[in-house]
């Protein structure tokens, strides 16, 4: 197999056909692709594997540019495969384009049933027995839904794992969609906060904005509909560590004057766009709430809980704002209904995504009793006040998995992993070999 060299770094292709129902091996298969990683002049050696699991859901593994961030830590250590989760990057697309030809959008919908946490997983094992070895197991490292499947890894297959990394995504395992929606409003309000007491301009300059969108129609470069709720949806960024500084600098440059007046700027235009567009990301959106159904827990549909419960959170109430002289408050990882119409790449999804708010009684994706007897050497940073996780759910499931040590840490915000050049996952690698 041919490789590819980059500053540091040694890269080679993996492809796995995998049955898309693994209960049903001979039935249809799909492909998943995992991207191989190992410093420069240490590819012949024998060295452990770590198979790292990116957030999302829906979210292809990150494309090294060389030895950088996270995972040059990584490869003093390790070789490393990047995997493309089912749906995602390399792997067998799903998105506006490939899914029709499974049918319409219940067909659609029974497809996407197949790839959550639990397919991911039975993914992965089929890459180590094919590149480690059937009885030698591999580490993992998950960041935010990453560490969701990590923990359902811990469930279904630990005879699969040497040790497990957990960064920002220690899941509820017994809170349901309408729980994790509930806690977290709250937290997206402190962070708006905390956003506009480090920039207090900021509460007219997103009035103003949010005002224009509510009086006159506003398209994105790319033909998407820009209203004050979209708008609201930029508060997404307010869990990175830079996220709120993002923001402000966005708001602070919305507006140009033109031979009618003001108006929103083409440049402010565009960088919504890329905030906001799930062209690449489809599967974040059409899977969100369905991470979180788990029969067991709540055996209902989760029917579009962010939407449902934010209506108990008058203070995200966009019209309401802009009537009273209160700041208008971002919303965070929520996806909403209405987002299925704002947005050309999710458009023709509308009706998938409706099958699968209804669709109730999903299987459960952690099991209890597993955790509870871990074996598997564990470690995992819990962010504090993380925006997207929230801590009480994490720490109640960290107490319930055998022998995981947990670090607790406001140092860092939901991407500690990625912008930390190393240092979180150092933490969590000393943390499970007893060095800390």
């Amino acid at each position: 197999m041919g490789a590819d060299r980059l500053p540091g770094v040694v890269l080679r292709d993996h492809v796995r056909q995998v049955p898309l129902d693994h209960d049903d091996p001979d039935g249809e298969r799909l492909e998943v692709y995992g991207r191989e990683v190992v410093a420069a002049g240490r590819e012949h050696e024998r060295l452990p594997w770590l198979v790292y699991l990116q957030g999302g859901p829906g979210c292809p593994a990150p494309r090294p540019l060389g030895r950088e961030s996270w995972l040059s830590r990584a490869l003093d250590d390790y070789r490393v495969l990047l995997l493309d989760q089912r749906g995602t990057g390399r792997s067998t697309p799903a998105n506006r384009q490939t899914l029709p030809l499974r049918g319409g959008p219940r067909e659609q919908a029974r497809y996407l049933g197949h790839f959550r946490a639990d397919a991911i997983v039975r993914d992965a094992e089929l890459f180590r027995r094919d590149l480690a070895g059937d009885g030698t197991p591999w580490s993992v490292l998950g960041q935010s839904f990453g560490g969701f499947t990590a923990v359902a890894y811990l469930s279904r297959a630990p005879e699969g794992l040497r040790e497990a990394f957990v960064t920002g995504g220690l899941p509820g395992i017994d809170a349901g969609a309408e729980d994790v929606y509930r806690a977290a409003y709250p937290r997206v309000a402190r962070k708006n906060a905390q956003h506009y007491a480090r920039y207090p301009a900021d509460i007219e300059a997103a009035r103003r904005i949010a005002a224009r969108l509510r009086e006159h129609t506003v398209r994105l470069p790319g033909g998407g509909l820009l209203t004050a709720e979209a708008f609201q949806a930029l508060g997404l960024m307010l869990g990175s560590g830079t996220g709120s500084h993002t923001l402000h600098h966005l708001i602070s440059e919305a507006w140009v004057t033109g031979p009618a007046g003001p108006e929103l700027a083409d440049a402010f235009l565009h960088a919504v766009e890329g905030h906001l567009s799930h062209a690449a990301t489809p599967l974040f959106a059409v899977l969100h709430e369905s991470i979180y159904g788990q029969r067991s827990v709540d055996p209902r549909p989760t029917g579009w809980a962010a939407a449902r419960v934010r209506e108990a959170f008058p203070e995200f109430d966009a019209d309401a704002s802009l009537a009273g002289d209160g700041p208008l408050y971002f919303t965070g990882e929520m996806i909403y209904p209405w987002l299925f119409d704002t947005d050309p790449a999710l458009r023709p999804l509308k009706e998938t995504a409706q099958a699968l708010a209804e669709r109730a009684d999903w299987p459960d994706l952690y099991d209890a009793g597993q955790l509870a007897a871990n074996e598997v050497p564990a470690a995992a940073a819990v962010y504090f006040d993380d925006m997207y996780v929230d801590t009480v759910h994490s720490l109640r499931t960290a107490e319930r998995i055998r022998g995981l040590r947990t670090w607790v840490t406001n140092e860092w915000e939901h991407d500690g992993l990625r912008v930390s050049d190393g240092a979180v996952l150092d933490r969590l690698i000393k943390t499970v070999r007893g060095e800390l």
